[in-house]
């Protein structure tokens, strides 16, 4: 990986930020894990838990882009060190929520604070380095999101089995105010402000252009969560892997996302929409391999290898490619720019589930892998429309 032009202050800056997503990715991702306890210790089912992870989803995707818009005039490194203490108190106020209503209403806060500050790390990043090394900087702070599920999942999961779902709460609590020092120490002061008003930079999401990019990164998302959704089924029932390995492989699917946050720096440092043309084409027929790979155990679980590297190539291009055209179409509304990668992902991955849910209830499970493909043909589809759009 090229470095040679970040400097040290540089790196600080951007291991800081990957520090603050690694922290917001617990935060956000942990409560998978910890559902049953918390249903147990808040006397609901585990269907109404799962609606705080629902929730969260919505309140992300929603008040993301409306929130990154009215802050859009205020200093950065106060909004962002204003946010990350908020994002603490209100991980401390969750784990002393004493019923499912109070909980429910902390988290969909806490979903708005994490969506604003992930789209302020990668918009003070691409701002911070030297724009050869965007790529670089944005796919370490993406990684923090990549490191939160392999380590920080499995811990505040743990945590939470072994002393109460609460402890979960106060160990992100204790994670958030040291992600505050950090960025406290390394933010620069002299970041760009934007004075458009609400309705001047919602215009940016009547753009075709901007619209066609959104569509990319939730569509590159949907395709493969139409089949990670239903992993463990496939894993137990097709596959017919004891349970025992279950855990292990989905360590191992988190451990090599890891390198396929590195591949997407590599992407995205040079023509990076013309290369996801063909990342997406790859993608596809590695999904739809899935239907025929899954009747040999070796075979299946190295084509499942194969589905977690290609899952998060599209992240650093993506949030790049919306920043700049951002900044050709409406320079105003760069930081809603920002924020609309990740509400993306989040829609995919809502979407791709709920695709995936109907796959599976009306169709033989292997059917999950087809429709997954088809999906990243689309995606492919609709970055080539892209690239051609660019070239004109």
């Amino acid at each position: 990986m090229e470095t040679s032009s970040l400097s040290r202050s540089d790196w600080t800056l951007v291991l800081s930020l990957s520090l603050l997503t690694f922290v917001l990715g617990t935060s956000e991702f942990v409560i998978v894990g910890i559902l049953p306890d918390i249903a147990s210790g808040l006397s609901i089912s585990i269907a109404t838990a799962g609606s705080l992870v629902s929730a969260f989803a919505i309140s992300f995707a929603v008040g993301t882009p409306i929130t990154m818009s009215l802050t859009s005039h205020l200093q950065k490194r106060k909004l962002m060190l204003g946010l990350t203490s908020l994002f603490t108190v209100l991980n401390l106020l969750s784990s002393l929520a004493p019923m499912y209503e109070w909980l429910l209403v902390l988290r969909m806060l806490t979903a708005v604070v994490t969506g604003v500050l992930i789209s302020l790390a990668m918009l003070v990043a691409s701002e911070s380095v030297p724009p050869a090394k965007r790529g670089v900087a944005v796919s370490f702070i993406f990684g923090g999101f990549t490191m939160a599920n392999v380590f920080g999942v499995p811990i505040g999961t743990f945590i939470g089995q072994q002393a109460g779902w609460e402890s979960t709460f106060w160990l992100t609590t204790l994670l958030g105010a040291v992600a505050w020092i950090a960025i406290y120490r390394v933010l620069p002061n002299q970041l760009s402000q934007e004075k458009a008003s609400l309705r001047e930079q919602m215009a940016l999401l009547t753009n075709p252009r901007i619209l066609i990019a959104f569509l990319i990164p939730a569509f590159g998302f949907g395709a493969t969560y139409v089949v990670y959704t239903y992993l463990v089924p496939i894993l137990k029932d097709v596959l017919g892997v004891p349970v025992a390995w279950v855990s292990p492989i989905l360590f191992a699917y988190g451990f090599i996302s890891i390198f396929s946050n590195i591949a997407a720096g590599k992407i995205a440092s040079h023509n990076p929409i013309g290369r996801l043309r063909f990342v997406f084409l790859v993608q596809a027929f590695v999904l739809a391999a899935l239907f025929v790979t899954t009747s040999n155990v070796p075979l299946g679980l190295l084509n499942i290898a194969l589905m977690s590297f290609m899952a998060i190539l599209l992240t650093t291009s993506t949030q790049i490619y919306l920043i700049d055209l951002a900044e050709k179409f409406n320079p105003n509304a760069k930081g809603l720019a920002s924020s609309l990668m990740p509400v993306a992902s989040n829609v995919g991955i809502g979407l791709g589930s709920a695709l995936g849910g109907v796959v599976y209830a009306t169709s033989p499970i292997m059917t999950l892998a087809l429709v997954g493909g088809l999906v990243a043909l689309v995606t492919a589809g609709l970055t080539a429309v892209s690239y051609s759009l660019d070239q004109r």
